[in-house]
């Protein structure tokens, strides 16, 4: 219940600098949505590729094909979107995604939806205000949490096992409580050491910038892309929902090359979908960073998938969609391989 004369935008910025206890309850500990497996990956996971110039309907179906049925029936669940910055897409989270994303939650009767996340360099609150998110959160009633603004109590500190960060690193909270996880990454290159950004490289958001080194470690390590992979040891998301519609092909993540695709792709496996990313760069001709090496050769998804993050072979993703996107799956197979 709001406080009479407090104002939803108001009560939204608000809540984004206090403790979590109001919205995420202590039952689940470390890795709420499940925490990653320990050894290999899944034997086989499903990725579906969906041909469309429209993105509610491309993410309907390519939700559809993956088979959740009640996966979100009454439960908490966190969306982890792309606003790095607020420059427009595919640079961060198209806003008419996150609609068409929300609208398919409610339609399988999920519980309370928050959005959840640190930008940078940009603060994050402006960039929330750049995007008109405290607008869509009224509108569509979900809540924010600006990791920016968590206390330190809310960012408990992880220290992977098999890791390349020298002390471990601290992680918001809501990831690791949170029933379920969705995922809106973008697909792009990434000019800046990363090679791409995608699904993996999508969990540096949830590590604090202000106030830590964090981000100064990462850049500045000859393994930037396996402490990448190695950040998404802490938590295992329920469902990545990717809008390649249009990407950077080079440069990267803020602006660059753009082409367009006209693809939504879903899956349940980091690993998997960020390959199957790789292999639409290929199939539209990008740099050679991205051109040189197969799909998994690549530093984050091999990484990723030697910790057991997801599949560890492109025979392992099983790539399903509508009869129109049959073209686009068969290029995009054989550019796995």
């Amino acid at each position: 219940m709001l406080n009479s004369g407090l104002s939803r935008r108001s009560f939204l910025r608000t809540i984004s600098t206090a403790s979590l206890a109001w919205s995420l309850s202590p039952k689940i500990a470390r890795g709420g949505s499940g925490s990653a497996p320990e050894g290999g990956g899944p034997a086989e996971t499903k990725v579906s590729v969906i041909k469309t110039d429209y993105r509610s309907k491309g993410i309907r179906e390519a939700i559809s094909l993956l088979e959740l049925e009640d996966e979100f029936a009454g439960k908490e669940t966190l969306i982890k979107p792309n606003f790095n910055t607020a420059d427009p897409f595919p640079a961060s989270t198209h806003n008419d995604t996150l609609i068409g994303i929300i609208e398919e939650l409610r339609e399988r009767e999920a519980g309370p939806i928050t959005l959840g996340e640190r930008s940078g360099p940009p603060p994050t609150d402006e960039v929330f205000e750049d995007k008109g998110i405290y607008e869509l959160a009224e509108e569509l009633d979900f809540e924010l949490v600006n990791f920016d603004r968590l206390s330190e109590e809310d960012l408990p500190l992880q220290k992977p096992k098999k890791s390349h960060w020298k002390d471990g690193f601290r992680v918001a909270r809501p990831m690791l409580e949170s029933e379920k996880i969705v995922t809106t990454p973008c697909l792009k290159t990434h000019q800046f050491g990363g090679e791409f950004t995608m699904s993996l490289k999508l969990s540096v958001g949830i590590v604090p910038r202000r106030g830590y080194n964090y981000m100064g470690e990462l850049h500045s390590s000859p393994n930037m892309r396996k402490m990448i992979a190695e950040i998404n040891q802490v938590y295992s998301p329920n469902l990545i929902v990717m809008d390649a519609i249009e990407v950077f092909t080079d440069g990267g993540p803020s602006s660059g090359e753009r082409k367009r695709a006209n693809l939504i792709v879903a899956g349940t496996d980091r690993v998997a979908v960020d390959a199957v990313g790789v292999a639409i760069l290929k199939v539209l001709g990008s740099n050679e960073e991205i051109m040189s090496e197969k799909p998994f050769q690549q530093e984050q998804i091999k990484r990723a998938a030697e910790l057991g993050l997801g599949v560890d072979g492109p025979e392992k993703i099983d790539l399903v969609g509508e009869d129109s996107s049959r073209r686009a799956i068969d290029r995009i197979r054989s550019n796995l391989f």
